[in-house]
C-alpha cells in the first residue's frame, strides 16, 4: 500500500490542533513545539509552524480552484459525512460542497476549505473509483 507524506505551513499550532484533530477527526501521531503528525485517512500530513502560505486560483468548472492545495478521495458516504461535520463545525468553504463534472468522465463530489493557517484542502468522491483518472 501506497501513502503520502505531506507537510504544510501553519502559523498556529493549537489552532491546528483544533481543525485537524477536533474538525477533522484526524488522529494525531508525534509532535513537538514546531511540528504535528496526523493521521490523514492513513496518510501522513505534517504541520509545521512557519509563516502563513499564499494562495492563488485557477478557474475549473465554475469555480476558482485554490492552488496549491492537498486533499483526500473518500467513499460518497464519507464525503456527505465530512461535509456534514464541516458545515457543523461553522467551517467557511472556498468552495461548497457540490458534484462537479456531472454525467461527464470523472464526475465526482468536490468542496474546498482552508485550515486555520490558509492551507487549502480539497475533499472529493467518485461514486466509480475507476474514473479518478478518466479524460
Amino acid at each position: 500500500m501506497s501513502r503520502f507524506h505531506l507537510a504544510v505551513p501553519v502559523d498556529d499550532l493549537e489552532a491546528a490542533r483544533r481543525f485537524y484533530g477536533d474538525v477533522l477527526g484526524c488522529p494525531q501521531g508525534r509532535s513537538s513545539e514546531q511540528w504535528v503528525d496526523w493521521n490523514l485517512y492513513g496518510h501522513q500530513l505534517v504541520t509545521h509552524l512557519a509563516p502563513r502560505a499564499t494562495s492563488h486560483s485557477n478557474p475549473v468548472d465554475g469555480h476558482d480552484v485554490p492552488v496549491p492545495h492537498f486533499g483526500v478521495l473518500l467513499s460518497v458516504p464519507e464525503f456527505h459525512e465530512l461535509a456534514e461535520r464541516l458545515s457543523r463545525a461553522g467551517t467557511s468553504f472556498r468552495i461548497e460542497p457540490y458534484l462537479r463534472f456531472a454525467g461527464e468522465p470523472g464526475e465526482q463530489w468536490t468542496m474546498f476549505c482552508t485550515d486555520p493557517a490558509g492551507n487549502a484542502l480539497e475533499f472529493k468522491a467518485f461514486a466509480d473509483d475507476s474514473q479518478v483518472f478518466a479524460t
